[in-house]
């Protein structure tokens, strides 16, 4: 029997066939770590709430045997049934479900594939494409193929309105030219699938893009094994795809090719030199004297719903439940601690604002580490409470970047990797510190699982609620002590 294509592996093959080959031959070498969970049910979630866009639907009851799909969206046609969620079709071993199938009657369609982006990909036209060929090999009149994805200008007010949080993008003429590509492609691929021995291809571009391969580490095996570094651990590096097709592969081999300049050249030079810490005093001191005290070190946690849960809010926007407050109120003075966290199920945003300016007094040195995300949480909460917009604006217009030195790189040294990242930094400069090191931490160890933590709390009972929560007071507050200990290694290094 043929090999049968879906959506999603005639997808994965238009990005690099190899991806198939080892699926079918080598399934075990796959990466779990590259299907993130919390993306996959972003997926989910808009996909459910998009069958209701063009009103009442059938949605095709799911089974593990896709097969059973087929009659079952067979029976809906033929019974007139308007709008159909997850119609499914198969044509020559390529099966494809339809997000919402429009039955215009007379064997006539739309079809309508529903993406959580806020964009149209290439993809996603490949994508469209294939659902296109299917239906019109199956003798279906295709009236139109759209794309639904999500408007990111859309705020909320009462209850989602679904014909102003989706965009509907026509891509009807992209499919049907794209037919005998389709065609031309699953011939190819097939073809490509019936290989016994393990095809030979160069890691590239189609590794990352448009999806980050799980196949990675086996393909890429030929590089470096021991703790040699390459160009793809060159921060920021654009061109690393391209030294590695010509042989320009570790440190040694860019460094001496000169081809890099500022700080990626910084980077692999203290590597390849074995040089030591590079700290420059002067911008450093320059950099703490636009510091005073009381002084203060802030961090948030936030979630981004593609689905807005509250008033005034829009999709995928930073929604802060959670800050941590560590402060001196003299050079001299005690390091002082207050702390925030929301509980969940109602719109945690006014407690934060109202806590912080409690906490924070109006015209005091506010320090973040990457202060850009810390202001615009603090904006955004300004510009939804105008009673507090004064306090709120205060703290905004007051607050310093601590990364400022490690990202001009003032003070550097190998172990940061080339990167500003405060969880590069920390580590560099604490190394055999185990209260600074996140991974001593209970249940949340980074910012990713202090959002699904706070979403997940939603469906616990109390007594799990509240381990959780202390679980996530304690990440929150590692955050800002790093902060402060960052800090003070600055002053250590300025004088």
């Amino acid at each position: 029997m043929s090999y049968r294509f879906s959506k999603s592996r005639y997808c994965s093959g238009v990005q690099c066939p190899k991806i198939l080959w080892l699926k079918k031959n080598k399934p075990e070498l796959f990466d779990t770590s590259v299907m993130n969970e919390t993306i996959l049910n972003t997926g989910n979630e808009v996909g459910d709430l998009a069958m209701g866009l063009f009103g009442d639907f059938t949605e095709v009851p799911f089974s593990e045997n896709l097969s059973d799909m087929i009659p079952a969206t067979q029976k809906l046609l033929d019974n007139g049934v308007k709008n159909i969620a997850e119609a499914s079709f198969s044509f020559d071993n390529c099966f494809c479900s339809v997000d919402i199938l429009k039955n215009l009657g007379n064997n006539k369609v739309e079809l309508y594939e529903v993406k959580s982006s806020t964009c149209v990909k290439d993809i996603y036209k490949d994508d469209v494409a294939y659902q296109n060929y299917v239906l019109t090999k199956l003798g279906f009149q295709v009236e139109k193929v759209c794309l639904v994805y999500i408007n990111n200008q859309y705020v909320r007010q009462g209850d989602i309105e679904l014909e102003k949080f989706f965009t509907i993008e026509d891509l009807t003429e992209i499919a049907r030219k794209k037919f005998s590509e389709v065609e031309a492609n699953i011939k190819y691929l097939r073809d490509y699938l019936e290989r016994e021995s393990e095809p030979e291809c160069e890691v590239g571009e189609q590794c990352s893009y448009p999806y980050e391969c799980g196949y990675w580490a086996f393909c890429a095996k030929n590089l470096p094994k021991d703790d040699t570094q390459t160009v793809f651990d060159i921060s920021r590096f654009s061109k690393a795809m391209d030294c590695y097709k010509k042989g320009i592969i570790t440190f040694e081999d860019v460094y001496k090719a000169g081809l890099l300049k500022g700080n990626q050249l910084q980077q692999v030079e203290v590597e390849v030199k074995n040089l030591s810490p590079q700290i420059q005093k002067e911008p450093i001191k320059e950099f703490l004297d636009t510091l005073s005290y009381p002084l203060y070190f802030l961090d948030f946690e936030t979630f981004n719903p593609a689905i807005p849960q509250y008033d005034n809010s829009s999709p995928f926007q930073q929604i802060v439940f959670q800050y941590s407050l560590h402060y001196k109120e003299k050079e001299d003075g005690e390091l002082k601690h207050c702390e925030c966290l929301a509980y969940p199920g109602k719109d945690p945003r006014r407690e934060i604002a109202e806590s912080l300016c409690k906490d924070i007094p109006k015209n005091v040195c506010v320090t973040a580490y990457n202060m850009g995300f810390e202001k615009g949480v603090i904006k955004n909460l300004a510009q939804i409470f105008p009673d507090l917009e004064e306090h709120l604006m205060n703290i905004h217009d007051n607050i310093r970047d601590i990364m400022i030195p490690f990202q001009k790189r003032y003070y550097y040294t190998k172990e940061m990797k080339g990167s500003y990242s405060i969880k590069y930094v920390l580590p560099a400069l604490f190394p055999d510190d185990p209260a600074l090191n996140y991974g001593n931490l209970e249940g949340v160890h980074n910012g990713g699982e202090a959002s699904s933590t706070f979403l997940a709390m939603q469906k616990m009972d109390k007594a799990e609620l509240e381990t959780w929560r202390k679980h996530l007071l304690a990440y929150c507050k590692l955050d800002t002590l790093a902060m402060v200990k960052v800090f003070e290694k600055l002053q250590e290094a300025a004088e």
